[in-house]
């Protein structure tokens, strides 16, 4: 490492074009893990009120 050059700091223009590629995408990866996230809440939800309450519940 001490021989190592220093890194070169990208050109702006294709920094930006990367940017603008990643903003035209969207936040699609981030939506999906947000909606899986929230069938397994739901999911544990529905587990935990059919396997613990009403089993508790009956007479």
């Amino acid at each position: 490492m001490i021989n190592s050059s220093s890194p070169q700091p990208p050109a702006s223009g294709s920094e930006d074009e990367a940017v603008e590629t990643i903003v035209r995408v969207g936040p699609g990866g981030a939506i999906a893990v947000a909606g899986i996230a929230t069938a397994v809440v739901v999911g544990l939800w529905f587990a935990f009120y059919l396997l613990v309450f009403l089993p508790r519940s009956a007479p």
